[in-house]
C-alpha cells in the first residue's frame, strides 16, 4: 500500500490505469473483530459509475464500491517467478494449442476459430491472440455465427494471471453477457526432473499411435468419433504411453506432444483399481525419457482448479501453476 510520509495511506490509482495490476485496500464488510481492511491484488478492468473492477489471477472479478477505497497503488505487471521454465502467456497459449488441435480452423484477425464437432472445450473454440481485427462487437457477432453454423455453442478461450493475458477482454465478455463456465490452470516445470524420477518405467510402453484398448481407458469422452480420432493424433510430435492391464483396457495412459523445447503432457489417467501404485508418475517419467531424448527441457500440463489430487502429484514433480485459462460462453448453457 501506499503510505505518505506522514503515515497516511493514499489511493494513488485513478480510472487511467485500467489495464494495469494494482494491489488496493478497501474498507472491510467483514463482521469479525479486527477485520476493518480487505486487500486484493489484480488488473483493474473498468472503474465506471463509482464501481472499481478487480480481476484477480483466478479470473474471478471483484466489484469495489469507490467509497471504500483507502489506498492503492500500481504493481509490476507480474511477480517474478521462483522456479519453472521463464515463458510468457503467448508462447505457452500456441504451444498448447498445437498440442490439441481442432478438425477445422478459421482466422479472425490475429484470433483463430476452432471446432472438431464438439470433443472438447480446448477443440471447440476461440483463441484470441491478438486483435481480431474489427471492433470487439463485430468479432464477438461473428464468432457467434460461426459456431452457430456448425450447431456448436459459441465459446472464447481467454487467460489470466500473468503477463499478457486477457483480463481486459474477460471483462468485456462478461459485460456483454458471456459466461464463464469452466476454469483451469496451465503448470511448467523442468523436464529433467520428471525424467529423472525413480519410477517403473519398464512397464511403460511408447508408441506413435493409439488402439482401441487405449481409448477404452479414455472413455470419459464417450464413444470415439472420427474427429476424436484427428484431435488425439494431432501435433508436432505425438506419442502415446499405456500400463497393460488385466482387462480390456490398459491400467494408465498418458500422450505427450514435443514441439521444440516443450513437452506437453495431456490424458494422463489411471485405473480407479490400480491407483496409488506409481503408475501416473510411471507414464510420466517414461515421456519425458523420451521427449528429453527429442532435445525438449520444458514442459507444461494443464490442471482443471478442482483437482486437488493432480495439483499434489504435479507440485511433488516441480511443476508450478503460470496462468489460469477459462471458457466463456454465449447463450444459454
Amino acid at each position: 500500500m501506499e503510505i505518505t510520509g506522514g503515515g497516511r495511506l493514499e489511493v494513488r490509482i485513478t480510472p487511467a490505469d485500467v489495464g494495469k495490476r494494482v494491489s488496493i485496500r478497501r474498507l472491510s464488510t467483514a463482521s469479525a473483530p479486527g477485520d476493518k481492511f480487505t486487500d486484493t491484488v489484480g488488473v483493474l478492468t473498468s472503474w465506471d459509475d463509482g464501481v472499481v473492477l478487480i480481476t484477480r489471477r483466478n479470473g474471478e472479478s471483484v466489484r469495489i464500491p469507490e467509497g471504500t477505497l483507502v489506498a492503492g497503488k500500481v504493481v509490476p505487471a507480474a511477480p517474478a517467478r521462483r522456479r519453472g521454465p521463464a515463458a510468457s502467456y503467448e508462447e505457452l497459449a500456441r504451444v498448447s494449442a498445437r498440442a490439441w488441435q481442432p478438425v477445422e480452423s478459421e482466422r479472425l484477425g490475429e484470433w483463430e476459430l476452432r471446432a472438431a464437432a464438439g470433443f472438447t472445450r480446448r477443440a471447440n473454440s476461440a483463441l484470441p491472440l491478438g486483435d481480431p481485427g474489427r471492433p470487439l462487437d463485430e468479432a464477438l457477432s461473428y464468432v457467434r455465427e460461426w459456431y452457430a453454423a456448425r450447431d456448436l455453442p459459441p465459446y472464447i478461450q481467454t487467460a489470466t494471471g500473468a503477463e499478457g493475458t486477457q483480463e481486459l477482454l474477460c471483462a468485456g465478455l462478461e459485460e456483454r453477457g458471456w459466461v464463464r463456465e469452466v476454469t483451469a490452470e496451465v503448470h511448467v516445470g523442468g523436464l529433467a526432473p520428471v525424467g529423472d524420477l525413480a519410477a517403473d518405467v519398464d512397464r511403460v510402453v511408447l508408441s506413435r499411435s493409439f488402439d482401441e484398448p487405449w481409448l477404452r481407458r479414455y472413455k470419459r469422452f464417450g464413444v470415439p468419433g472420427p474427429h476424436v480420432l484427428e484431435v488425439l493424433a494431432g501435433g508436432p510430435s505425438v506419442w502415446f504411453a499405456s500400463v497393460p492391464g488385466s482387462g480390456d483396457a490398459p491400467a494408465a495412459i498418458g500422450r505427450c506432444v514435443v514441439d521444440g523445447r516443450w513437452a506437453g503432457f495431456m490424458a494422463v489417467e489411471v485405473d480407479p483399481e490400480h491407483r496409488r501404485r506409481g503408475l501416473a508418475t510411471a507414464v510420466m517419467t517414461a515421456l519425458a525419457r523420451q521427449a528429453l531424448a527429442e532435445g525438449a527441457s520444458a514442459a507444461w500440463l494443464q490442471v482443471e482448479d478442482d483437482n486437488d489430487s493432480a495439483r499434489a502429484l504435479y507440485g511433488g514433480m516441480g511443476f508450478a501453476a503460470h496462468h489460469a485459462y477459462h471458457h466463456y460462453r454465449y447463450g444459454p448453457a
